[in-house]
């Protein structure tokens, strides 16, 4: 299976609950800051709640 590395490009200030708490979930905070995820359902859906804020690259293992 393939991962994705997510990339917050945008503040979470002015986003509601359920985008802030995606965003710590999915170990993002501050703009600039990286992860990488299996690319599984449930991080899709995180993703797509804060598709706005954040970039994201399909990596290989």
């Amino acid at each position: 299976m393939a991962n994705v590395k997510i990339t917050q490009v945008r503040s979470k200030i002015g986003g509601n609950h359920k985008q802030r708490e995606s965003l710590r979930s999915l170990g993002l905070g501050r703009i600039g800051k990286t992860a990488v995820h299996e690319d599984r359902p449930e991080v899709r859906g995180q993703i797509n709640v804060v598709a706005h804020l954040v970039n994201v690259e399909e990596v290989s293992k």
